[in-house]
């Protein structure tokens, strides 16, 4: 193996390696990160850019930090596994034709890695609005989103009306979600071809 297959198995490994541990396991990870000690405060205090600790946990700033981090290998397995099928002469025919580096990422990557985008895209929407695990224990009892209100209304307070209304709702805005990407993505591919 050459050393660029190399770097591309440990960045596929450092990728997939969040998705070998559990969401649980993943999220008291992010609540200990993001504590009043963590490492995100302890690296803002260091270099001075606050003179206390912030407040991330409970927050939806940090419950937007954790998710984007934990939710990030379902975006970039999809997006991997196109952009490593796609053909290097093209950039390369982009080179000696005389575009810019920006223009071959717009006219040739991007829209040639769009599937691989829209699937990621859906993935990690469908995943990060349905987070209970996530919602609840960086998020806190300040922050009530639906699958959260599912639980209360279901299990303590017992209002099955209420918690199914709710999760009708959560299944028919994850479902509009995905499909409206999906939409998009095959728009966007029909106007490339």
């Amino acid at each position: 193996l050459g050393a660029s297959a190399r770097w591309q198995r440990v960045i596929l490994f450092v990728v997939v390696l969040p998705l070998l541990t559990s969401v649980v396991v993943r999220t008291f990870a992010w609540i200990v990160i993001l504590g009043r000690g963590g490492v995100i405060n302890q690296a803002v205090l260091w270099l001075g850019l606050s003179p206390t600790p912030l407040r991330l946990l409970q927050t939806e700033h940090g419950l937007v930090i954790a998710l984007t981090l934990i939710e990030m290998p379902l975006l970039l397995l999809p997006l991997l596994s196109v952009m490593t099928r796609m053909d290097p002469n093209l950039r390369d025919a982009s080179a000696g034709l005389g575009a810019s580096k920006w223009r071959t990422l717009f006219r040739i990557t991007l829209p040639l890695s769009l599937p691989g985008l829209v699937a990621g895209c859906m993935l990690v929407f469908a995943s990060s609005t349905t987070a209970f695990i996530s919602q609840f224990t960086i998020g806190g009892n300040r922050l009530v989103y639906l699958p959260l209100l599912i639980w209360q209304q279901s299990l303590v307070v017992y209002n099955w009306p209420l918690a199914s209304a709710a999760a009708l709702t959560l299944l028919v805005s994850v479902g509009l979600g995905v499909a409206a990407i999906a939409a998009v993505g095959r728009r966007r591919r029909a106007y490339a071809l």
